[in-house]
Order: structure tokens, then sequence, then C-alpha cells
């Protein structure tokens, strides 16, 4: 037992040892060369995304899989992802978000809509075999990533499709569906939002316990971004596997968003072992600039009320026009994105941090230096010249990810 602990010992000095090496070694060197590296990495390592909303926003673009018209972006100026900007960015396993607006709680078809968009996805695996290929497990990815693919392993946001039939869970999971987003901006079957004040079973409902249970069992990762408080501690208690908040950023510096984490939740989940995965939408990084935003906002409802306008209308499209050019957008920086890296690591830790872009999710709110899918080197620059070192860098783009995800497979095994 002695020797064992003495090697164990000997084995952390040198860990670390090597690490600050590795860290006065980067800090050497000029910015020019840190770039370098930093595209270096993105393309050695298997970088992930929790969360890339491109499923609806080609849903919303009539998507249709034909051989005149296969509808995925190989190329184009439109959105924050395509196979190219994705290659170049380094991007190897976005998680495709199967998005079910809270609307189809009310009015139904949220399992219809979440079978089309998985319809979907396998649909742009099967039209481009070269470039894509749809992945259940951290094992898939990494035999994909070999072959110079991009997986696209899928997360549901918002649990309405599994309407109130636990036997849905197995459905999805068996789908390819590898975690659910609890809810989304209302209150559903499952438990409450952080957006809405309804709060309607303050915290997870009966039947959300035995979702959460369920979830365990098949193998699908619980996600807590979106979700409530209370709903995110009663989670805490109950899952038997590390959970995950997809995208979603620190509420240090939002105070008052409840959409994002505290310092307890995000030391609490890192003791459950599981992963943040920053937002990038400036809302989530900066609450100065949201602030401004939420004030642009309301300046221009104001004026198109004054017009008898709402901003659906036709004819409010040259009003926004011309706000917008007079009344520019304000938006925080990839340096922000790495202050909240900064603070999950100074409070959870290294192995609890990862990637959640909320890439054509977040709209026109993407920080400056990581606008779309090609400049996550911007971020791994950043991160490079704080310090971080390469097996940090490693951890973050998805290693941390995959410990969690085949956790969860272990637990249900």
């Amino acid at each position: 037992m002695r020797k064992a602990l003495l090697l164990l010992c000997f084995g952390l000095v040198i860990s670390t040892s090597c690490q600050r090496k590795s860290s006065a070694a980067l800090s050497e060197k000029s910015d020019a060369e840190l770039m370098l590296l930093a595209n270096e990495l993105a393309q050695k390592y298997i970088l992930t995304d929790g969360h890339v909303d491109l499923p609806y926003r080609l849903r919303v673009r009539n998507f249709r899989l034909t051989k005149e018209y296969l509808g995925i972006p190989i190329k184009t100026s439109e959105g924050d992802f395509d196979y190219e900007r994705a290659k170049q960015g380094g991007l190897d396993a976005p998680f495709m978000s199967i998005y079910i607006p809270a609307s189809y709680q009310v009015d139904g078809g949220a399992k219809v809509l979440a079978d089309t968009l998985i319809d979907m996805v396998n649909g742009i695996a099967v039209a481009h075999p070269d470039k894509f290929a749809v992945a259940k497990s951290p094992k898939e990815v990494k035999a994909q990533f070999k072959k110079g693919l991009i997986s696209l392993p899928m997360g549901m946001e918002n649990g309405a499709p599994v309407e109130e039939d636990l036997g849905n869970l197995q459905y999805f999971k068996d789908r390819g569906i590898s975690y659910i987003t609890l809810t989304h901006s209302k209150d559903n079957q499952i438990c409450d939002s952080s957006y809405d004040t309804t709060r309607t079973w303050n915290g997870l409902s009966p039947f959300g316990r035995q979702v959460v249970a369920e979830m365990n069992r098949v193998g699908i990762m619980v996600d807590i971004s979106h979700v409530s408080d209370s709903t995110f501690y009663q989670v805490m208690e109950l899952s038997k596997a590390p959970c995950i908040a997809s995208h979603s950023s620190v509420r240090h510096f939002t105070p008052g968003f409840e959409r994002n984490m505290n310092d307890d939740m995000l030391r609490l989940l890192g003791e459950n072992g599981g992963v943040i995965q920053i937002n990038f939408g400036s809302t989530f990084l900066d609450g100065e600039i949201q602030k401004q935003r939420n004030e642009l906002r309301e300046k221009l409802f104001a004026e198109l009320a004054a017009k008898n306008l709402t901003s659906s209308d036709e004819a409010a499209k040259p009003v926004i026009a011309a706000f917008q050019k007079a009344n520019p957008s304000v938006f925080s920086d990839v340096k922000m994105v790495a202050n909240h890296i900064d603070r999950v690591v100074q409070i959870a830790g290294i192995d609890h941090v990862g990637f959640g872009s909320d890439y054509d999710g977040v709209g026109d709110s993407l920080p400056t230096g990581l606008k779309d899918v090609s400049q996550y080197p911007n971020l791994i620059f950043e991160l490079l010249k704080r310090g971080y070192s390469e097996s940090d860098i490693e951890k973050i783009c998805y290693k941390n990810v995959f410990r969690v995800w085949n956790q969860v497979l272990k637990v249900a095994e």
C-alpha cells in the first residue's frame, strides 16, 4: 500500500511538473506562434460543441432532402454553421439540437416535430457520407474522427416530445438522442423553466422525477440548461449519473439571469461529475451588454407601436432596418467567453467545462471573434495566452464531455 501511494504521489509530481513546463513554454511564445498552435490543436483534438441549432434553422428554410435540393449547407454565407467553416474551425462533433418550441407543448405535435428533425439529421448523413455521420457514443465519434468525418450526435432541446410516456425515452435513445434538455422557455410536463415565472411544479413534477430516473436507466444525459434553480437542485439529488448544462454560462457575469448558473450550482455540478458547456451568446456573457440590448429592443418596439406595427408585419421591415442602422447592436467578445471558462475552472475545476456555443440559436448576438464555427481557434488562442496547457485544451475540447457521456452509458449498463 505504501509503495502504491509513493508511486501515485510520484506520478502526480511528474504530471504537475510537466504541466508547469508546458505553461512556461507557452508563455515564451509570441501571439503569432500561439495562434498557429491554437489552429493546430483545433485540428489535432476532437472538438465537440454541446449545442448547434442547425436542424431547426434548416426546417425554417423548408429543408427538403431530394436530388434537386439537398438542403444541407456545405458552403454558405447563411447562418453560423456549414461543412467548410466547421472543418476550418476544427469542429468534429457538434450536437445537433432537436429543438421543440414551447408552443408545441400547448398545440401538440412535439413528438412528430422531434421525429422530423431527427430524420433530417439522419438524411444529412445519408446524403453526404463522405462528410457527415450520425454518432450515438464517444466511441463512434472517435472512429469517425479518424476517418475525417464530422460526427452529428443529437440532443433534444425540450422534453415535451417525451409526452407522458416513459417508453418514449427508450424510443428516442434508439433514434440517437444522447441528451435531453428537460424543458425550454415554459414549464412543461417534466419541470419548471428558468424563463417562466409560473413555477408550476416548484422544480420537477412527479412525472419529471420518473423521467430523470428513466434517463439514467436508458443512458440519456440529463441536460439542466433552461431549467429553474429548484429543478436543478432536485436533479442533482436524484440523478445517479453526472449531468450536463449543454449551453449555459456563468451567472457571476450576468447577475439575476437565472438561465445561467451561479457559483453554488457550478460547484455542485462539478461534485456530481458533470460539465457546463459555455454559451457564446453576448447576453449570456455580459450583464451590461444584456441591459443595453434590452434597452434597444424596447426602444424599437416603442417605435413600431407608435406606427401601429408589430415586428412580424411586412411593413415593419424597413422600419427595423433603419433602426438597426441608426442603433448598431453591441456585442461581447472572445475574451469574455474565456472569462466564463476561467470562472468555472476556479469554482468547479478544469474537468467540468466545455463549449456549448448555441450557434444558429442565439441570432445576431455572437461575440466578436466567435461569429461562426470557423472561429474556435480564436478561443483556444485566448486560453493558451492565459496559461492553459495543451492537456487542459484537450479536456475542454472533448475529454470532459466524453467522460460524462461514457459514465452515463456505464450507469445505464
